[in-house]
């Protein structure tokens, strides 16, 4: 018996040091998340407000391209009747891939 209770005390002291352990990590383990959280979350604000500059700057450029045909087919219709049709002429041919 008296082995027994010599390892009691270690068995104890094993055991809470392994708690202690685990504690440990599991606090270390929480905070990493957090931080790997915070950063995902400050990654994604970026992308969105960078994805918003470039949708409003593309939409502007969307219109000013628009405005340009419409001028462009009012003040000389006939051309660029015929430049759509060669246009589309090409892109027929390029489809087609030289099947008839």
């Amino acid at each position: 018996m008296p082995a027994n209770s010599s390892l009691n005390p270690a068995l104890d002291e094993a055991r809470s040091t392994g708690e202690d352990v685990r504690s440990q990590f599991e606090n270390t383990l929480s905070d990493l998340a957090r931080r790997a959280e915070r950063a995902l979350n400050e990654g994604l604000d970026s992308v969105r407000s960078r994805a918003g500059a470039y949708s409003e700057t593309a939409g502007q450029q969307f219109d000013t391209a628009q405005r340009y045909v419409t001028s462009q087919v009012q003040e000389r219709p006939m051309t660029t009747t015929l430049a759509a049709l060669g246009v589309g002429v090409i892109v027929g041919f390029l489809l087609s891939g030289g099947r008839r």
